[in-house]
């Protein structure tokens, strides 16, 4: 298979680290619309075909894989199927932004504590939602964050346009962060998202290259992060998919695929790259 079209420097150099010193590199890639196709009903997502055994392949060789997804971390580890995959026993799940950790060597879930205000807003949202004019929105209770899809409704673009204001007051209200993501928006406690997340990754790890792959407005915190550490000699691989048609991602990443789907050839590539090398 030949290398996926890398539209930077940096991409290609990022390629190149991996492939040479797999031992010293991290893959993390996001859920939803990465290695599983955007649905209407979340509980529904699953991963495409050929991309679990994409990550098994690479995690024989590389220092880590990772899924880092806003989810909590069971239901991802659930829905993906990875608990059951012979060949990912040593991948771990940071759900909720990099709040949760699941790590398959245990099959154990770390946590860290939920900010009173998620309870608050908790509270509060069917009100909202019905001051709003928009009942009928789907809130996904994450627990330890509240999302609210307007995916569902008859006038999707209308109805996210609607509860921004809302929303960003009862987060305001409540000490959380609003986040807009894919006709989705999202209260979740501060200081919490996936650039944090990939940080700790990379601090645990001691990793020198990283290959990350997102498709939505909360991977831009992920691939900042990294292009920040760029800057201190990280070499990384930004991939992104136009699942979501987050433009401002697309802009920054180093591939571009149309799917997920395109994210399992190029995992597929990487693989077979460092068992050429």
């Amino acid at each position: 298979m030949s290398t996926p079209v890398l539209q930077t420097d940096a991409g290609r150099d990022g390629w190149e680290a991996i492939v040479t010193d797999p031992a010293s590199a991290v893959i993390a890639t996001d859920f939803d619309g990465v290695l599983s196709p955007l649905v209407e009903d979340p509980a529904r997502s699953r991963p495409v075909d050929g991309a679990l055994d994409a990550l098994a392949r690479l995690a024989k060789s590389v220092n880590q894989v990772a899924i880092v997804t806003g989810r909590p971390a069971l239901v991802a580890t659930e829905l993906s199927g990875v608990s059951g995959h012979p060949g990912l026993g040593r991948l771990v799940v940071l759900g909720h932004y990099g709040l949760e950790r699941w790590d398959a060597t245990t099959g154990r879930v770390t946590s860290a504590p939920v900010p009173a205000g998620v309870a608050t807003a908790r509270d509060r949202l069917p009100g909202l939602l019905r001051e709003a004019g928009v009942p009928d929105a789907f809130v996904e209770d994450k627990d330890s964050s509240l999302a609210v899809h307007t995916r569902r409704l008859d006038d999707p673009s209308g109805s996210f346009e609607l509860l921004r204001g809302p929303l960003t007051a009862l987060a305001a209200e409540t000490e959380l962060r609003l986040e807009p993501g894919n006709l989705v928006l999202e209260l979740r406690p501060p200081g919490i998202d996936k650039g944090v997340a990939i940080h700790g990754l990379l601090e645990s790890t001691g990793a020198r290259s990283i290959l990350y792959a997102g498709d939505d407005l909360g991977d831009l915190a992920a691939f900042r992060a990294i292009q920040a550490r760029r800057a201190d000699g990280l070499s990384a691989v930004l991939l992104a998919t136009r699942s979501s048609n987050a433009t401002e991602l697309i802009d920054a990443a180093d591939i571009v695929v149309d799917d997920p789907s395109g994210v399992v050839t190029v995992l597929t590539a990487l693989s077979d790259a460092i068992a050429a090398r």
